[in-house]
């Protein structure tokens, strides 16, 4: 509200939200009691009601839904939370892994273990750590939902399980590794989606190719070379068989599937942006839109009917969580 909302209007991002629908008491009796998806024919009926042809009835629906999304200065507020708050708690977790002997020596995460001290400044990047992400667990019910909400969801319990559980077990040190890996990624994302909502289409693609590096080569290289392995092999060689070893590792593999799903989405949105010279839209847009939204004027079955509506006067309707990909809200 202080610090985000006045650098979003230094830069010019748009405050106004989608643009709202005619004012229609039908149309709205229809949208807020029965659906906001009406079949063929529910707008078959309408239609004969009104007077509208049906794709002028659809445009009104798109409307009046995209009407209660969220403006671009909002989304641009949340992005940069966001990244203010990835940025520090990566840049901490470098300085504080570098210092010690696990970072190089993965082995070192089991030595001693269990009675391994809990230093202040390991506890410190754990709490944070988890507070942010119990904060997420609770916000993105209010916060812009997008289409993979269910997915994001799950990651959001698969984390902060994977956190409680880990300081629990005092599992702390190879914890640190996988916080501070997730956490290079996320970046770089925030700071992409912050360039596009201040229409830097430029500067955003190469943000959002940037991030489908460093997300595929974190995610998909290092997590499972590095982290797995140490999980699933040296931590057995080290302390033999015991129940949180189990519990510890099926849950850093529901993570790694969901790494797969998001890498896809992903690579899908990055072969868009080199073949088609720019990012296409984002499948997880929480603005829908459509080719007819040019037209403001709905069309009467009748040819020389005088009504007239707002229409989308233009707007592309598109204001998605990267105009350019497919990312992952992500993680």
């Amino acid at each position: 509200r202080f610090i985000a909302k006045p650098c979003a209007l230094g830069l010019k991002v748009q405050a106004n939200g989608p643009q709202k629908a005619q004012p229609n008491a039908i149309l709205e009796k229809v949208f807020t009691a029965i659906t906001k998806h009406p079949d063929e024919k529910r707008l078959e009926g309408l239609s004969k009601q009104l007077d509208w042809d049906v794709r002028s009835i659809q445009r009104w629906f798109r409307q009046r839904r995209n009407q209660e999304k969220p403006s671009t200065l909002t989304k641009f507020c949340e992005s940069m939370w966001r990244f203010t708050f990835y940025l520090y708690i990566f840049t901490y977790g470098v300085r504080f892994l570098k210092k010690t002997p696990w970072l190089w020596n993965t082995r070192q995460c089991w030595n001693g273990y269990p009675y391994q001290p809990l230093m202040p400044d390991l506890h410190y990047y754990y709490i944070v750590e988890l507070s942010f992400y119990w904060s997420l667990m609770f916000s993105q019910f209010i916060d812009i939902k997008r289409k993979d909400f269910g997915i994001m969801f799950t990651h959001h319990i698969v984390t902060v399980t994977l956190i409680t559980f880990s300081y629990v077990t005092n599992l702390t040190r190879v914890g640190t590794l996988t916080l501070c890996l997730h956490d290079a990624a996320d970046v770089v994302l925030e700071a992409a989606k912050m360039a596009n909502y201040c229409k830097c289409q430029k500067l955003s693609d190469l943000l959002f190719l940037t991030f489908a590096i460093v997300f595929i080569v974190s995610r998909l290289g290092i997590y499972p070379l590095w982290i797995l392995n140490t999980t699933l092999f040296e931590l057995y060689e080290a302390l033999g068989n015991f129940p949180a070893l189990w519990v510890f590792n099926v849950l850093l593999v529901i993570l790694q599937v969901l790494h797969w799903f998001w890498s896809y989405l992903i690579i899908k949105a990055a072969y868009k942006a080199i073949s088609k010279g720019k990012v296409a839209k984002d499948d997880r847009s929480d603005i829908e839109s459509s080719s007819d939204e040019e037209e403001t004027v709905p069309r009467s079955k009748t040819p020389h009917s005088t009504i007239t509506t707002n229409g989308t006067g233009g707007a592309n309707g598109t204001n998605g969580y990267l105009t350019g990909g497919t990312c992952s809200e992500e993680h």
